[in-house]
């Protein structure tokens, strides 16, 4: 009896503290809605508070050790400590995340929680592949699983917002940052997006509250996929019709999903910086599409639209980007800077600065902060479930669903599992750190499997590794270029005796991990070093070969393409990667990833894209040189988008359509037979394409609108349905009207964007 009473004295103990607080702070009172908790704080902050909760920093000092002294260290320790702070970036780890948030709750006037926000772009420790990997699975509950993964172990570890998915469209190779994105298509961008906002925030908002979710941030807002030449922070200049028609789905994907944060980009659009574009945060997004979370500025971009020469100097920046609707700074140090002069000298609203804080703190809410601040600082959660069993399992299975079979002839693959003389060759196949790809700043070094690692699972082959020549220069990180070898060619002759005595031979080449990413811009989209010689040297003394591409983007590879039997694009697959090759070159996987990106066969193709325009001469009708052509090489991509092989194969047969004509509204039913004729179960993605023949803006040759991946065992037959609405049929105007128009449509439907079966209807 003793200890009931004092488990009940604790209770009420704990009850008569929670009143307390209540009467002190109304606002965490549990029985009233997030609305009017936010009602009841709003008008207790000071003006400098709500500024605070406008306000980001990076991480600064080690948070369980000693207060800083001197320097921003110190000066943004003291603004945490007076609630200046609204949010810390790159804080990780449940210790840390719990010692900043401490200060926050403990010591601040009003105890606001910090939300905690870092780059969990393809998973926190255990990695899946990046995102332009998975995006080449076309499975959309195994890309959300992924993204749930992600969470689980991020939200374990303290951090409770991710600034991902990237929804940015690219057609554009060189561009880096394609590695972080779902490719050239806004249907399958959309699709993908979808299905990651889904994964890291949950089905519902109210899925906020639960620990094992994150906050999830659309990005980069807007167009920043289309920079010109492909070259990082430069500008963009495209047409309305390609942002209404390509750029822009994709977001509105995000806000149906209920992302509840977005991240606008570092380009500018029509002359403006996106960071001071109100037309994009306020009348689109905020206005059009009634998005009720925050906006938060990419690094220092602030800060930037001085340097753009649209801002005169940081107070005029700071008003731009308020204005515009930029709600929360991250690292540019204004708005804790310059925001409270300028509403006090009427030259910004408070009004805005409200509105402002208001979708902050309605986000915190949502997330359960102000009812536990240290929901996330579990220890024990976070030693059970970062790098856990089933999550490494998971991410291995999204790997192998992403890995893309380009080339098999000679019957190279699926390897033999005994009897075989195998030599692997390429310092990629021995490299753990690589293939863990770039923004993976959560994970340790080393720690992926290497390719080595997975065929030596395969015990019953001779396997003997020879890297030819070392890839990298120097010790390629982060924040540094990339540099690599370019003269030491020593390693050559053992290569080429390995694969001499070799049945087939296996290379691993492409780039390192850091070559793709943010800043990792390129000219040249070949093989960098002396793979390429390398590669050729080989096949001179063994021809057969089957090459293996580790890489964050579509490459060049012209020669590869034509002479090389079997190409495999692994792309950079994260922890698992060498598990996920081995046991697809072994034929324990059958490959099954399509392209979300066209590979050009040379640079100067780029960009290159499946769904492009038809022009006034597409073709050589007059037999002369004036029509849309290269001279020096065909102007189709090496690998078009929607491409991929399998070790089986897929028949396409009976396209039906319910009807031929259509009045506007009608539902378009389509259906076609697939068989699996191959000697292998295998699944492929069928994909449905359209072509709206004449419009009031010309469309684009292709259109995909559908794609299911269908499972099929060997001999199986299955019919395939889709169904096309006003949604799929229409198209937006200049103005960001959305039209469906009387005219002839064609349809495709078929295994690859470049092929299928075909037909036709119209809408009256």
């Amino acid at each position: 009896m003793k200890n009931k009473k004092i488990i009940i004295i604790g209770v009420l103990s704990l009850f008569t503290v929670g009143n307390m607080n209540a009467q002190k702070k109304p606002y965490l009172d549990k029985n009233k809605t997030i609305e009017q908790r936010i009602d009841l704080l709003l008008p207790l902050m000071t003006l400098d508070e709500k500024v605070g909760q406008m306000n980001q920093y990076n991480g600064f000092w080690d948070v369980t050790g000693p207060a800083p002294k001197g320097g921003t260290a110190e000066l943004k320790y003291e603004h945490l400590r007076k609630g200046l702070v609204g949010s810390m970036l790159t804080v990780r780890g449940v210790k840390e995340v719990r010692a900043v948030q401490k200060i926050a709750v403990e010591e601040t006037r009003l105890g606001i929680p910090l939300i905690i926000g870092f780059d969990v772009i393809h998973g926190y420790k255990t990695l899946s592949p990046i995102p332009l990997a998975e995006a080449a699975s076309w499975d959309l509950e195994a890309i959300k699983k992924s993204a749930a993964i992600a969470a689980d172990e991020a939200s374990a570890s303290g951090i409770n917002w991710t600034f991902g998915p990237n929804v940015d469209i690219a057609n554009d190779a060189r561009w880096g940052r394609v590695m972080e994105g779902a490719g050239e298509d806004p249907y399958l961008g959309s699709k993908v997006g979808y299905a990651r906002v889904k994964g890291f925030q949950g089905e519902t908002v109210a899925d906020l509250a639960k620990v094992n979710t994150i906050a999830a941030c659309a990005k980069h807002f807007a167009a920043y996929g289309y920079v010109e030449a492909g070259l990082e922070y430069n500008i963009v200049d495209i047409s309305n019709s390609k942002l209404y028609n390509s750029v822009l789905p994709p977001f509105e994907a995000t806000v149906q999903a209920g992302v509840r944060t977005f991240m606008n980009s570092f380009n500018t659009l029509n002359g403006v910086p996106a960071t001071g574009n109100a037309f994009l945060q306020r009348d689109i997004l905020k206005g059009k599409w009634k998005f009720d979370g925050f906006v938060i500025s990419d690094y220092a971009s602030i800060r930037e639209m001085i340097a753009h020469g649209y801002a005169k100097d940081e107070a005029d920046a700071t008003a731009k980007a308020v204005m515009a609707g930029s709600d929360m700074d991250m690292e540019s140090y204004l708005y804790v800077a310059k925001l409270v002069d300028l509403v006090k000298s009427g030259k910004v609203k408070e009004a805005l600065v409200d509105d402002a804080v208001r979708r902050i703190l309605r986000v915190k809410f949502e997330l359960g902060l102000f009812d536990d601040p240290y929901r996330y600082c579990d220890e024990k959660r976070e030693k059970e479930v970062v790098g856990s069993k089933a999550n490494n399992e998971g991410v291995l299975d999204m790997a192998k669903k992403s890995i893309v079979l380009l080339k098999n002839e000679k019957n190279l693959l699926p390897l033999k599992k005994s009897g075989q003389k195998i030599a692997l060759i390429g310092a990629l196949a021995n490299d753990k750190n690589s293939p863990l790809g770039s923004w993976r700043i959560a994970a340790s070094d080393d720690t992926a499997v290497s390719v080595l690692e997975g065929m030596q699972q395969y015990k019953d082959n001779q396997l003997v590794f020879e890297k030819g020549a070392d890839l990298l220069k120097q010790k390629a990180t982060f924040l540094t270029e990339t540099v690599f070898n370019t003269t030491d060619k020593s390693g050559f002759e053992a290569a080429k005796k390995a694969a001499k005595n070799a049945d087939v031979v296996v290379m691993v080449l492409g780039e390192y991990g850091f070559q793709s990413g943010e800043g990792r811009s390129r000219t040249d989209l070949n093989l960098p070093g002396l793979q390429q010689e390398l590669l050729e040297e080989i096949y001179k003394v063994n021809p057969n070969v089957v090459l293996v591409l580790n890489n964050g983007r579509p490459l060049s590879i012209p020669w590869a393409a034509e002479n090389v039997p079997a190409i495999v694009e692994a792309w950079h697959l994260g922890t698992q990667a060498g598990n996920a090759i081995a046991q697809i070159l072994y034929g324990d996987y059958n490959p099954s990833g399509k392209l979300p990106m066209s590979f050009p066969r040379n640079v100067g193709q780029v960009p290159i894209y499946y769904n492009k325009y038809s022009t006034g001469r597409p073709t050589d009708s007059d037999k002369n040189v004036f029509w849309s052509h290269y001279m020096d090489v065909e102007k189709t991509p090496q690998f078009p988008f929607g491409f991929g092989l399998s070790y089986t194969t897929f028949d396409y047969k009976n396209l039906k359509l319910n009807k031929t004509s259509f009045a506007k509204g009608e539902k378009v039913e389509v259906s076609v037979e697939v068989t699996n004729s191959g000697n292998y179960d295998g699944k492929e993605v069928v994909q449905l394409y359209i072509h709206d023949e004449y419009a009031s803006i010309v469309r684009p040759i292709k259109e995909l609108k559908g794609f299911e991946l269908v499972n099929l065992k060997k001999g199986e037959t299955k019919t395939v349905k889709f169904t096309l609405t006003d949604k799929e049929l229409g198209f937006y105007d200049n103005e960001g009207k959305y039209l469906v128009e009387p005219g002839s449509f064609k349809i495709m439907v078929g295994g690859s964007s470049d092929k299928g079966l075909q037909g036709g209807f119209e809408i009256l």
